[in-house]
């Protein structure tokens, strides 16, 4: 699973200093990929629901998504932009082990 864009979300959080960005995957967001996020922050996912849904929650970001979808949200305090860097490289060390099956 590759990071294809990273765009502007429609859902707007910018009036709370929030900034939040859609992920743009280029297949559906699996059950490994999400388990593989459990280290950010509390986690929750809902894998019993007919779309599962997870999130993870800091007190500086949220990501949440549903498994099924080739996308997910990204949200940050606006002076925590650091976290996008940091998910990216995530992202990118999961390509890399998704490479190497």
């Amino acid at each position: 699973m590759k990071l294809v864009d990273k765009i502007e979300s429609r859902e707007r959080c910018a009036e709370a200093g929030w900034d939040a960005y859609d992920y743009l995957m280029d297949e559906p967001v699996d059950r490994n990929f999400i388990l593989s996020l459990r280290p950010l922050g509390n986690f929750v996912f809902l894998d019993m629901l007919a779309k599962p849904f997870f999130k993870i929650e800091s007190d500086h970001f949220l990501i949440k998504g549903i498994m099924g979808d080739s996308f997910f949200r990204v949200a940050h305090h606006r002076e925590d932009a650091a976290i996008c860097e940091h998910l990216e490289k995530l992202l990118s060390g999961y390509e890399n082990q998704e490479d190497e099956k």
